[in-house]
């Protein structure tokens, strides 16, 4: 979630009339009308499969969607590559061997590839929880994956190794120049080369009062070392944990007081996870590169800490010189992990993945190429929506009309098996695991694992703190009780909330709309 001045003021009100409205069923105008909702817009839009359209509010009016803009970058990214692309990264050498001595560089060739490993399961999928690692800090706590994040790295070093290098005399390099570094969210620069997707994950516990808390560090690099600067306060303590959350220099150090009876938000369980943003990709990625080189028993000359030198980087590579290659896993599995959990560097990367199939390297000539496929393939012109980027930062925002119309083309997509499994499940997983309110009604509890729906949202905080969803968003597919196979988008902006309980509250009830649709459609 986004920290910028609030939204509220700035927030059109539907002109529509009353009459306009029709078709919203009362149980669902209920929810509309809770007095959270005061001054809020809400709209609302459902299509058959035969194109009718029984429920049309405010279908042209201007919604912030947030994360719902991820249907439009991930589906156009599968309907262009395929489910089964894949993002492969090769190592090249650019000198001669001789007695496993290289005379030369190597070089890791950035593709792209959203985790190098790092989250693939035994069984080749890629993992995912409820609450990502990236949104620790906004939302308060995460749950980790289980892979090492440096599998694939340490894939590579040992290949590296049977390839009979045994010691780098040159230097070690990532050619991250597949396209133009573009902007996330002010915090960095995005290239495409990751490590843990872009972070540091800081799990803490507490331990006796007055003693020094736990902190691990993963993944371990020299790169961004962290201090524990961490205490354990007496029970009913505050919890207060300050670091710097992007950091240009290391080490980092995490100081503040952790209660010794800390009951951590979301997960209501120890431990208790922050998450700092590797600012300096490139060279992080060496560095780890080469920690996973020597700890394969390669000697390597340059230091491990330093600059990326991409001066020293060839023209072009010659396939006899490759080294080592990772297999990048499935587009269709990197869909999940977008779709599932919100991943907003994936998605903004997945857009400029896009750019690349159409010849473009930037991520505005990417917007660009996008405007115009948008248009001339899925039938979406450019004054239905405004978007920034691939993941629906700042004030992205579309109309329903727009929304369900790319919904519906990607149902006619050979993608659309792929694009339909990535989806949160409502009751089930992902974003939507946690929305369960719908099942205190039996007549609703049908609907788990019914509704596929990509939630999207936008909340901004004053600065006295006073928290408003600008907007807040569900948008995919019902399979009703009835049979029948519906699109839809439920979308309501300008709710001042108290804090995140309020914003998981809008979560519930969008949930609970779902539901009815299920259950009476």
């Amino acid at each position: 979630m986004l920290k910028q001045c609030a939204l509220g003021a700035a927030l059109a009100i539907s002109l529509l009339s009353p009459g306009q409205a029709q078709g919203v069923p009362p149980e669902i105008q209920s929810i509309f009308d809770k007095p959270l909702y005061h001054g809020a817009t809400w709209g609302l839009r459902v299509v058959q499969r035969n194109g009718q359209v029984p429920i049309d509010l405010r279908p042209t009016h201007h919604f912030y969607i947030g994360s719902v803009r991820k249907v439009f970058t991930v589906g156009q990214l599968l309907g262009q590559v395929g489910a089964d692309k894949t993002y492969d990264t090769p190592v090249y050498r650019t000198g001669s061997v001789d007695s496993g001595v290289l005379h030369g560089n190597l070089v890791l060739v950035a593709s792209g590839d959203l985790t190098m490993g790092g989250r693939t399961l035994p069984d080749g999928k890629v993992a995912y929880t409820g609450f990502d690692h990236n949104e620790a800090n906004s939302l308060g706590n995460a749950i980790l994956t289980a892979p090492d994040p440096l599998a694939g790295y340490k894939s590579l070093a040992r290949q590296v190794r049977d390839a009979g290098v045994t010691s780098v005399e040159g230097d070690v390099l990532v050619d991250d120049r597949l396209f133009e570094p573009f902007d996330f969210r002010g915090e960095f620069q995005v290239v495409p080369i990751f490590v843990n997707d872009d972070a540091v994950d800081l799990t803490i516990e507490p331990a006796a009062p007055g003693a020094q808390a736990s902190l691990a560090v993963r993944p371990l690099s020299a790169a961004l070392q962290v201090t524990n600067r961490l205490t354990t306060g007496a029970s009913g303590s505050s919890l207060a944990v300050d670091f710097d959350e992007a950091p240009k220099k290391s080490p980092v150090s995490v100081s503040g007081t952790v209660p010794a009876d800390l009951e951590p938000p979301l997960t209501h369980k120890l431990p208790l996870v922050r998450m700092i943003r590797i600012v300096e990709p490139s060279n992080y990625a060496r560095t780890v590169f080469i920690q996973a080189l020597q700890e394969e028993g390669i000697t390597v000359t340059a230091p491990a800490v330093a600059e990326n030198d991409t001066d020293k980087l060839p023209a072009s590579y010659s396939p006899a010189s490759r080294v080592a290659l990772l297999k990048g896993n499935p587009y269709g599995e990197y869909a999940k992990f977008i779709l599932k959990v919100s991943y907003n560097i994936g998605a903004d990367t997945s857009l400029v993945l896009y750019g690349l199939t159409q010849g473009v390297r930037t991520k505005p000539d990417a917007l660009r190429v996008e405007e115009t496929n948008l248009a001339t393939r899925y039938g979406i012109p450019g004054e239905w929506y405004h978007f920034i980027d691939g993941s629906g930062g700042g004030d992205t925002w579309a109309t329903p009309v727009a929304v369900t119309t790319m919904l519906q083309a990607l149902r006619k997509s050979p993608i659309f098996p792929t694009f339909h499994e990535a989806l949160p499940a409502l009751g089930v997983d992902g974003s939507l695991g946690f929305v369960t309110d719908f099942q205190k009604d039996p007549s609703l509890r049908g609907a788990t694992g019914q509704v596929r729906a990509k939630p999207g949202t936008l909340a901004t905080a004053d600065d006295a703190g006073q928290l408003t969803v600008g907007g807040q968003a569900f948008a995919g597919y019902i399979h009703t009780r009835q049979g029948h196979d519906l699109v839809y988008e439920v979308v309501v902006n300008n709710v001042p909330v108290e804090g995140i309980e309020g914003l998981m509250q809008i979560f519930q009830d969008q949930g609970t709309v779902s539901a009815i649709l299920w259950r009476d459609y």
